[in-house]
């Protein structure tokens, strides 16, 4: 059921893609904005209870749909269940578009409209940005989105509880984002317990996609970066999917713009130069040819973990 849930799910997400300003995302950060509003009082506990809260609204009556359904013998049911929650949960054409438009624009020479699309994209100041740093942000963005957006709701969805260990890894994702990024959230203990919760939610499936990455890759030189540069990231977790992506595409991801570093988003994960040596970053600087290894990556990677999961899925039905 679980191979058959994802794979419907990621058709009907192609031919349908889901707005990402549809109304049960919409519900998800109104109900965020009203807990952090009540609970944040300024110390770490009122945010861990804010977070166990918002996990019992929405990731309990998952589960308990779930179990009722199959308790019943209602196993279609269940099976349609699965797939709504599993294309809720997915992301995978929420950016593509943007990403596509990136590549398009640049192909075209339009490093103007590209910049207005990453700018509406990442959400960052992108005035004077080149060709090179608009295909490096564009590049970062889209592996780690990837990983958030689908490999780690893969991973989720095998567990016992599939669908609501989907909704519990997405919606962990975004607490992680919204009660710590936002510019009046920062440094605020509130959030903490996000952070570290996504942060322990996010640890096997941030390794898992940087093994895919690299088995679908350059497998020596995404070992090699991942091994020797992923630490060099204030953010492990985007250390080492930009370490193993890049080493993979042979592009050297991460690379701080010195001369307007203002100009890099949370997710372009910049390297932290105080633990900088001699090395260098492997691979080529970001190029246009860098967009199109990113899609091919990106969908051999998808291949492997579909075929993984149909080889988990039959041993479960041979056993």
């Amino acid at each position: 059921m679980t191979f058959f849930s994802i794979l419907c799910a990621l058709i009907i997400e192609q031919l349908k893609p889901l707005r990402a300003d549809n109304q049960v995302y919409a519900g998800i950060k109104g109900l965020a904005m009203r807990i952090e509003a009540s609970f944040n009082a300024g110390e770490a506990k009122n945010g861990r209870l804010g977070w166990f809260l918002m996990m019992a609204v929405l990731v309990v009556p998952v589960a308990a749909i779930y179990w009722v359904l199959m308790y019943f013998g209602f196993v279609f049911l269940a099976f349609a269940w699965n797939v709504l929650i599993v294309y809720l949960t997915l992301g995978l054409r929420h950016y593509s578009h943007y990403f596509t438009q990136i590549q398009l624009a640049l192909n075209s020479g339009d490093e103007a409209t590209a910049r207005a699309l990453l700018a509406e994209w990442a959400r960052i100041d992108t005035v004077g940005m080149d060709t090179t740093e608009i295909a490096r942000i564009a590049v970062e963005k889209s592996l780690i989105t990837t990983h958030r957006s689908v490999f780690g709701v893969f991973f989720w969805f095998l567990m016992p509880a599939g669908p609501a260990c989907a909704v519990l890894y997405r919606v962990s994702e975004y607490l992680a984002r919204a009660w710590n990024e936002p510019e009046h959230m920062r440094n605020e203990a509130f959030g903490q317990f996000a952070a570290r919760a996504f942060y322990w939610i996010d640890w096997i499936p941030v390794r898992l996609t940087a093994i895919a990455f690299a088995v679908v890759g350059n497998f020596e030189d995404a070992i090699y970066a991942w091994r020797n540069f992923a630490n060099r990231w204030a953010d492990e977790s985007r250390g080492i999917i930009l370490a193993a992506g890049g080493g993979a595409m042979g592009v050297r991801l991460g690379t701080p713009n010195e001369n307007a570093p203002q100009l890099l988003p949370a997710d372009a994960a910049m390297v932290d130069l105080s633990e900088a040596d001699t090395d260098v970053l492997p691979g080529e600087e970001p190029s246009l040819r860098a967009l199109q290894s990113t899609v091919g990556l990106v969908w051999r990677a998808l291949i492997l973990w579909m075929i993984l999961l149909l080889l988990l899925s039959s041993m479960v039905w041979l056993g």
